[in-house]
């Protein structure tokens, strides 16, 4: 019997045909997607010694990741590397928001790849404190230089860690070196104490600033100040050239009441201009300049040794962290001792106490 009853002798001059069959929800052509292959240690290190961007991004990842056996893969892969890293020089850059940091390594960044050079950017990025997420945007104001050959980019979210900066990038530079970056560029997020998280781990520390707002130094904390190794005041361009020439000499003034630094070089402040590309060259030849001054004493090669001491021992702190809040009996004495000071019934210094007392015991 034809299922449209219509098409009977019973309805005479009436046909009524199968409609279009619908295709099916799921596409039939699709390919699916192959879960990429898991690489093992000689893999990562072979793809970074091969400067194969792909493996190199893939290894970062692995050194960000906070599961337990990607861990372990990482440090084997970072032990493989570290022979043939330190060859590089590291540059940090700090600055307020606003200060024109991102466009600036941009331009800085064309200037050095179009000189020969191979070019890692580490750009820390704030993560919310509420959220836990970050916009990773860096990379869209670095346009020349997110399609430069000889550059590689990688926005990382600081994820609460202090001032933004953790470990896990002086970990990066060392893949970053292993795969062949002679030049490596620290871009801090420009608030909190992240400045002094990235001086800990750079050979030259650049303050980027602006001119014409205000009381030049107003804002300015006396240690980063101290910390600076140059400052570059940007956009000086247009209307704002002689605003930025007065506040070359404020911030030349400034630095001269400072102590002359364990290096023994002059912090020196140069006018430039991102946007058009102006007095970019001198300030990389300001940053050679010091790296030829430090070699020369002593320096350069003291403060590497200084600094492989202090990122161990932050390492000791971190693992000693990590465990003590991921240990079972803590994380349960945690929640009782937060009831009991919420109650008054307990001091905070008492609870503290008492948890480590318990944690050290149980060890």
């Amino acid at each position: 019997m034809d299922k449209h009853i219509e098409n009977s002798s019973d309805f005479l001059g009436l046909t009524v045909n199968d409609g279009v069959q619908q295709p099916p929800m799921i596409n039939p052509y699709r390919k699916k997607k192959q879960k990429a292959p898991t690489l093992s240690v000689d893999d990562y290190v072979a793809g970074i010694f091969a400067k194969n961007m792909t493996i190199l991004s893939q290894a970062v990842t692995l050194v960000e990741s906070t599961r337990a056996e990607h861990q372990e893969k990482a440090q084997k892969v970072i032990e493989r590397c570290l022979p043939y890293a330190g060859k590089s020089v590291r540059v940090g850059i700090t600055g307020v928001p606003g200060a024109g940091k991102s466009t600036f390594i941009d331009a800085l960044g064309m200037h050095l790849v179009n000189s020969g050079h191979r070019l890692a950017v580490l750009a820390i990025d704030p993560s919310s404190e509420r959220s836990k997420g970050s916009i990773l945007g860096d990379k869209t104001r670095m346009e020349d230089l997110s399609v430069a050959k000889n550059a590689f980019i990688r926005p990382s979210p600081s994820a609460g860690s202090l001032g933004g900066v953790a470990r896990k990038t002086r970990e990066t530079i060392v893949l970053c070196e292993a795969a062949g970056f002679d030049t490596i560029f620290v871009e801090t997020v420009g608030v909190g104490q992240s400045e002094t998280a990235v001086h800990s781990m750079v050979d030259f520390f650049l303050l980027i600033q602006l001119s014409g707002t205000g009381d030049e130094l107003q804002g300015i904390k006396r240690g980063i100040m101290e910390m600076a190794d140059g400052i570059a005041i940007n956009k000086a361009d247009g209307n704002n050239i002689e605003k930025a020439n007065l506040a070359k000499a404020q911030f030349k003034n400034a630095l001269h009441l400072f102590p002359l630094p364990e290096s023994k070089w002059l912090p020196k402040v140069l006018t430039c201009s991102a946007y058009e590309k102006s007095g970019i060259g001198d300030v990389w030849d300001m940053i050679t300049e010091y790296v030829t001054f430090t070699k020369g004493n002593g320096f350069f090669h003291e403060k590497r040794q200084r600094q492989a001491k202090y990122w161990m021992y932050e390492t000791i702190d971190e693992h000693l962290r990590s465990n003590f809040y991921n240990n079972e009996t803590i994380g349960q004495m945690l929640q009782d001792f937060e009831h009991l000071l919420l109650e008054d019934k307990i001091s905070s210094f008492v609870a503290a106490n008492k948890m480590l007392d318990t944690y050290f015991s149980k060890m």
